[in-house]
C-alpha cells in the first residue's frame, strides 16, 4: 500500500489551496447550503425530553417499564443480534482478501488524515467509559463467577483466567468493532457517492434506492438512530459523573455528592464543546491522539508495576480460547438471563451506535481503500482492545490471586469504578496511576461526545454539514440530560442505558441490508476504478 496516500490533502479541484484542517471543516464553499431538518431534530429532542420528564415524575415506574421492555427485547432478538454481528464480521473478513478491496472510498485519491490519527479517532470513539472501567471490572466479574458457558458438563477443568478474558473478548472484540465500522460505513459512503445524504436513512439505499432519502420512513429511521446513539452517549456521560466522583473520593477524600458529579459533567461538556468548535480535524483528532498516547503510557506503567509475565501468559491463553471457541461462544444461548446482562446487552449497545458510527467513519475515511478501512476497523482495534482488557483486567486478576478479595471485594461493594481504583491502590505510585485512569476516562468520553454530536447533528441536516453551533447544542444537551438523570441515582442512568438496547431492535433491521449490499458496492467500485 502506498504510504504517501496518508498525507492530508484536499482533492477538490474547485477549492483554493488550503491545509488539511481547513479543507476538512469548510462548509460554505465545498458543500451545499446547510439546512436543518427541523422535524427530525425536533422529534429527536422532544422524545428525549419526554423520557427525562417522565423519569423525573415517576422514576420507579419508568425504570420498571424499561427493565421489562429490555428483557423482552433481549430474549426475542438476542439471537438475531448475535447472528447479525457474526455475519457482519465474517463478510468483512472475506472482503479483506478480495482484489476488490483495493478500491478507494469517497471518490477521493488521498486520505484527509494520517493513519495514526485516523485509527485513534475510530478507537476512542467506541471505547468511551468502557475503555477504563469495564476493562478493569469485566474480567474480574467473570473470574469471580465463571460464565455459564464454561460451567456446563462440556467444559470441566477450564482455566478460570483464560475463561474470564475470553468472555470479555467476545463482548468487546471482533464482532463489536465489525458492526460499528465496516460494512455500514461502506454502504454509507457509496450511498453518498450516489447523491444520498450522510444520514442513517441512507443505510436503506440498497433496498429503497433514492426513495430512502425522503418520506416518513426516512424520518423515522433518522429519529430512532439519533435517539439510540443519544441514549448510548448520555448513559456513559452520566455514569462517568458518578464514577469519577467515586474515584476522587477514593483518592483525595472529595465528597461523593451530586454537586461534584455536576462539576465533572460540566468540565466534560466544556472540553467537548471546545473540541467541537475546533472542528473534526483539530478537536477530535487531538483528543483521540492524546487518548491513545495516554493509554499506552498507562499500559506500560501497569505492566511494569504489576506483573508483565502474568499478563502476557494470560493474554495468549485467553486469546487462544477466544479463537478456538469463537463460534460456540458467540452463538451461545444456554442461559438467556445471563446473556441479557452481558453479551446480548453489549451487542445491543453497539448496534445502537452502529448507524451514527457509520456516518462518523464515513466522514473521516475518504480516500482510504476498502481493505484499509476493514483492517483498521475490524482487525487492528479489536486486537488492541483485547490487549488493553488483559493489561487492566489481567492485572486485577493477578492482584486478586495474590490476596483474595483485594479486587473482587471492592468491585462487588462499589461497582465498576471500585475495580480500577482497587487495582491502582495495590500498585506502586497508586495516586498517579489512579489520576491517570480518571483523566483518561474523561478524555475518552469527551471524544465520544464530540464525535457523536457531529453524527447526531449530521443526521438532522437536509443538506450541507452541521455548524459548530449545532454540534455544540447537541453536546450541551447530552451533558444536561445526563446531569438531570443522575439526580435520580443509578436508576435514571441505568434506565437510559437499557433504553439503547430497546432502540437496537429497529436499528438492527436498518443495518441488515449492509450484509449483501457492501460486497456488491465494493465490487462495483473496484470495476469503476479499474483496480480488479
Amino acid at each position: 500500500m502506498d504510504e504517501t496516500t496518508e498525507q492530508p490533502r484536499s482533492t477538490r479541484q474547485d477549492s483554493p489551496p488550503t491545509t488539511a484542517d481547513q479543507a476538512s471543516d469548510m462548509s460554505t464553499e465545498t458543500s451545499p447550503r446547510s439546512r436543518i431538518d427541523f422535524p427530525v431534530a425536533g422529534a429527536s429532542v422532544g422524545i428525549l425530553a419526554a423520557f427525562v420528564v417522565v423519569a423525573l415524575i415517576i422514576p420507579d415506574t419508568v425504570s420498571s417499564w424499561v427493565g421489562t421492555a429490555f428483557s423482552i427485547c433481549a430474549n426475542i432478538f438476542g439471537m438475531y443480534w448475535q447472528i447479525l454481528l457474526l455475519a457482519t464480521f465474517l463478510i468483512a473478513l472475506v472482503l479483506i482478501f478480495t482484489p476488490w478491496a483495493k478500491a478507494r472510498l469517497g471518490n477521493q485519491e488521498r486520505p484527509d488524515f494520517g493513519r495514526f490519527s485516523w485509527i485513534a479517532m475510530i478507537m476512542t470513539t467506541l471505547l468511551a467509559a468502557g475503555g477504563v472501567f469495564w476493562a478493569a471490572a469485566e474480567p474480574m466479574y467473570h473470574y469471580a463467577t465463571a460464565p455459564p458457558y464454561f460451567t456446563n458438563d462440556g467444559h470441566s477443568g477450564f482455566d478460570a483466567v483464560a475463561a474470564a478474558l475470553a468472555t470479555s473478548f467476545i463482548d468487546w472484540g471482533f464482532l463489536a468493532w465489525a458492526i460499528l465500522g465496516s460494512l455500514g460505513a461502506i454502504v454509507m459512503m457509496r450511498a453518498a457517492e450516489k447523491g444520498m445524504p450522510l444520514r442513517p436513512r441512507s443505510l436503506l439505499y440498497p433496498v429503497l434506492g433514492k426513495r430512502a432519502a425522503t418520506g416518513p420512513l426516512a424520518a423515522v429511521v433518522d429519529v430512532v438512530c439519533v435517539i439510540s446513539v443519544a441514549a448510548g452517549t448520555i448513559g456513559p456521560v452520566g455514569f462517568l459523573g458518578m464514577q469519577v466522583t467515586y474515584g476522587l473520593n477514593s483518592l483525595f477524600g472529595i465528597p461523593d455528592t451530586y454537586p461534584v458529579q455536576l462539576l465533572v459533567i460540566a468540565v466534560l461538556t466544556a472540553v467537548a464543546g471546545v473540541s467541537v468548535f475546533s472542528g473534526v480535524s483539530r478537536g477530535v483528532r487531538f483528543l483521540s491522539s492524546a487518548n491513545v498516547w495516554m493509554a499506552l503510557a498507562l499500559m506500560a506503567a501497569v505492566l511494569v508495576l504489576g506483573s508483565a509475565w502474568f499478563v502476557a501468559k494470560s493474554y495468549f491463553s485467553g486469546f487462544g480460547l477466544y479463537m478456538t471457541d469463537f463460534f460456540s461462544m458467540t452463538l451461545y444461548r444456554g442461559d438467556t438471563e445471563w446473556l441479557s446482562g452481558w453479551t446480548v446487552f453489549f451487542f445491543g449497545w453497539f448496534l445502537g451506535y452502529a448507524p451514527l458510527m457509520a456516518i462518523f467513519i464515513a466522514r473521516i475515511s475518504k480516500g482510504r481503500t476498502v481493505r484499509d478501512l476493514l483492517i483498521s476497523t475490524t482487525i487492528l482495534p479489536p486486537i488492541a482492545t483485547t490487549m488493553w482488557f488483559t493489561v487492566l483486567g489481567g492485572t486485577g486478576i493477578y492482584l486478586e490471586r495474590q490476596s483474595a478479595g483485594s479486587i473482587s471485594g471492592p468491585l462487588m461493594d462499589g461497582g465498576l469504578p471500585a475495580a480500577v481504583m482497587a487495582i491502582s491502590d495495590k500498585l506502586p505510585l497508586s495516586t498517579v496511576i489512579g489520576i491517570g485512569f480518571l483523566i483518561l476516562t474523561m478524555t475518552f468520553v469527551a471524544t465520544t461526545t464530540d464525535s457523536m454530536s457531529f453524527a447526531m447533528s449530521q443526521s438532522c441536516m437536509t443538506s450541507g454539514v452541521p455548524s459548530p453551533k449545532l454540534r455544540a447544542i447537541w453536546a450541551v444537551l447530552i451533558g444536561v440530560t445526563a446531569a438531570v438523570l443522575i439526580s435520580l441515582g443509578d436508576g435514571g442512568v441505568d434506565a437510559l442505558q437499557s433504553a439503547i438496547v430497546i432502540t437496537a431492535v429497529p436499528v438492527a433491521f436498518v443495518m441488515l441490508p449492509s450484509l449483501f449490499a457492501a460486497p456488491i458496492y465494493v465490487r462495483q467500485m473496484a470495476k469503476e476504478q479499474k483496480v480488479a
